[in-house]
């Protein structure tokens, strides 16, 4: 029988908590956006990550938790999520995918991009874009008296739409005073089934797409997801509080 979900509604003082946290996350991931570049190993990103967290005063969300290596998980190309940095070497085509945690006052914070390193096929190009846009699209579902099941639904009908595979092993989590909360967020499903959102309910919303099949392996370091089929995958996630005006993404610049 599965465990009922208790979602953690959020009082206005720790939403304005969130979007601090979410403020100081979203400048972090912009800086790693704009100094990623060929040549770089998935360990020096790691440590630019670790290098922005501690200069912003705040604590690295991923580092140690349930025996992590890295202040960021980063995926390159076929690899999914949970990437463990290491020696692997960007070069001028490659997509990468930066997730970061942090905490501030307590609170957490969860944003990813998926990056394109200098000039992505076409095809490449339109798994990003439409990853990126499922993700908006599950966002403007995130309002007051839909289900959650709304959010996933959007998410795969755009997927799909486009031709492209959605991952199903791993999913979206409420966020909070825990890195992962209830309720869990799938990117796939039927409307209008689950529980009724509420003002106050704080989401991470993440979408994983594929290019070929949407089956996943985790590699031998039991941490990183790969695409069966060898093909590149792409991850976009925000933060996203649920207000009486519509949602709210914490983690957007």
């Amino acid at each position: 029988m599965k465990k009922e979900q208790r979602i953690v509604i959020k009082t206005p003082e720790e939403i304005q908590v969130m979007r601090e946290a979410g403020q100081i996350l979203a400048r972090i991931i912009e800086e790693l956006k704009c100094s990623l570049k060929p040549g770089m190993t998935t360990a020096d990103i790691d440590a630019l990550t670790e290098k922005l967290i501690t200069e912003s005063g705040v604590v690295p969300a991923f580092k140690g938790y349930r025996g992590f290596p890295g202040c960021a998980c980063v995926s390159v190309n076929e690899e999914v999520v949970h990437g463990i940095p290491g020696s692997r070497v960007i070069k001028d085509g490659d997509i990468v995918s930066i997730d970061v945690g942090i905490i501030y006052k307590d609170f957490y914070s969860d944003t990813a991009y998926t990056i394109p390193v200098g000039k992505v096929a076409p095809k490449i190009q339109k798994l990003l874009d439409v990853t990126r846009n499922s993700l908006q699209r599950g966002i403007d579902k995130a309002c007051v008296n839909n289900k959650l099941s709304d959010v996933s639904h959007a998410i795969q009908k755009y997927i799909e739409k486009h031709g492209l595979a959605v991952v199903r092993e791993f999913v979206g989590h409420g966020i909070g005073r825990n890195l992962h909360e209830d309720p869990e967020i799938p990117n796939f499903g039927p409307p209008h089934k689950g529980p009724v959102l509420k003002e106050g309910m704080v989401f991470a919303i993440e979408p994983m797409v594929n290019t070929g099949r949407r089956e996943t392996k985790i590699l031998d370091d039991g941490w990183t997801v790969a695409t069966q089929d060898g093909k590149p995958s792409a991850h976009f996630e925000h933060t996203v509080a649920i207000t009486a005006n519509g949602p709210e993404i914490l983690t957007k610049c």
